[in-house]
C-alpha cells in the first residue's frame, strides 16, 4: 500500500503529567503536536527519559492524557465512549512492546497468547477456526504451527518478538505503536524484525508509530521522523530531510553521535559535544528546554519558549535560531 496524505492519527498539544506530590509533577510529555498519515511509518526518537515511550502509550490510550487530543479516524481516543466503541478502537490500534521477555504471559501457550485478541473480539466461531487462524499468523511472522503448543520461555528473544507481532496482527489492526521493538534484541536479529515489519506494512497497509533511540534504524524504516527532548517536540521532517539537513541543535547532536560506515570519513568527522546532564522533567528549564545543554544558546532562549514553525515544506522546528524575530541574537554564534 502506498503512503497517502490522509491523516489517520492527529496528536494536538498532548500532555501527560505524573503527580509526585501536591506541588510536584513529572512533565513526561509537555504539549506535542504532529500527524501520522495512513500507510506511513512515523519514527519518534530521542534519548532515554525524553518521554517518547510515554507519548506512545498515551497516544494508544494506555495512559490517560493530562491535556490535549489524540484523534484516530476523526474520533478522540481520550473522549467518553461506550464499551462497544472502546472495544472497536482497541481492535484498530495495537502495540508491540519493547521487552519480548516481559510482555508475554509465561503461563500461557503461544497459541493462547496470540488467540487472546481473537477471543476478546469474537473473531473466530470455533476452536478449529481459532487454531487455524493462529497457525496462519505464526507462518506470517516466520514461525511454524508446532510453536503454538510451546511456552514463551522456550523461545529466543527474536522469536518472542515475532510472537508479540503475531499477537498484535491477530485482530487485523490499522495502526500499530511499536515501542522500541528491537532494542532488547541482538543486532543480528534486529534487521530481521525490521524487514518483517516493513513486509507486513506493504502487505496489510499498516500504519506505524515506531519509537526508538537508534537513529540509524529509524532512518531505515521511517518515512518521517519526530525528535523529542524532555517531553517536547524539537523537530519533525521527512527521514531524508532530517538526516541531510537537521535544523535543531539537539538533532545535530544526536546525528553527530551516529557512527558512519566509512572509516576515513568517521576519523575526520567532528562530534558535537553537549554540556551537562538531561534536566529533570519535574523542573524543566524555562524557555527552550534544551538551552542548558545547547552550544548556541543565548539569553532569549531562557526567556521565551520557541514556537514550532514550518521552515521548509514539511520540515518543522522549535528553535529561536530559525525564527526571523530573533536572528540578531545569534549573529555571533
Amino acid at each position: 500500500m502506498s503512503k497517502t496524505n490522509e491523516k489517520l492519527v492527529e496528536i494536538r498539544n498532548l500532555k501527560k503529567y505524573f503527580p509526585l506530590s501536591r506541588k510536584q509533577v513529572v512533565k513526561a510529555v509537555d504539549g506535542i503536536t504532529f500527524d501520522i498519515h495512513k500507510g506511513e511509518t512515523f519514527g519518534l526518537v530521542g534519548e532515554s527519559g525524553c518521554g517518547k515511550s510515554t507519548a506512545g502509550r498515551t497516544i494508544l490510550g494506555l495512559y490517560g492524557a493530562s491535556d490535549g487530543d489524540v484523534v484516530f479516524k476523526g474520533e478522540n481516543i481520550h473522549g467518553k465512549r461506550s464499551k462497544k466503541e472502546l472495544k472497536q478502537l482497541n481492535q484498530n490500534i495495537q502495540m508491540i512492546f519493547q521487552d519480548p521477555y516481559a510482555s508475554l504471559n509465561p503461563r500461557m501457550t503461544v497459541l493462547d497468547i496470540i488467540a487472546e485478541g481473537l477471543d476478546i473480539h469474537g473473531l473466530v466461531k470455533s476452536n478449529q477456526e481459532r487454531i487455524q487462524r493462529v497457525n496462519e499468523l505464526l507462518e506470517i511472522v516466520g514461525l511454524n504451527k508446532e510453536h503454538g503448543n510451546r511456552y514463551p520461555h522456550e523461545f529466543s528473544g527474536g522469536q518472542r518478538q515475532r510472537i508479540g507481532i503475531a499477537r498484535a496482527l491477530a485482530v487485523d489492526p490499522e495502526f500499530i505503536v511499536a515501542d522500541e521493538p528491537i532494542s532488547a534484541l541482538d543486532v543480528s536479529i534486529q534487521a530481521q524484525v525490521i524487514n518483517l515489519l516493513q513486509e507486513l506494512q506493504d502487505e496489510r497497509g499498516l500504519t506505524y508509530l515506531f519509537i526508538a533511540h537508534d537513529l540509524s534504524m529509524v532512518r531505515h524504516i521511517s518515512d518521517r521522523v519526530g525528535v523529542m527532548y524532555l517531553g517536547n517536540m524539537a523537530e519533525i521532517a521527512t527521514s531524508k530531510d532530517l538526516y541531510e539537513d537537521p535544523l535543531h541543535p539537539y538533532t545535530q547532536v544526536l546525528l553527530s553521535a551516529v557512527p558512519v560506515p566509512d572509516p576515513a570519513l568517521e576519523r575526520t568527522r567532528k562530534r558535537i559535544e553537549v554540556k551537562g546532564e538531561l534536566p529533570s522533567p519535574i523542573d524543566p528549564p524555562s524557555g527552550c528546554v534544551f538551552r542548558t545543554r545547547c552550544p548556541f544558546a543565548t539569553d532569549i532562549c531562557g526567556e521565551v519558549k520557541p514556537e514550532f514553525q514550518e521552515k521548509k515544506p514539511g520540515h518543522w522546528v522549535a528553535c529561536h535560531m530559525h525564527d526571523d524575530r530573533y536572528k540578531d541574537a545569534f549573529e555571533d554564534k
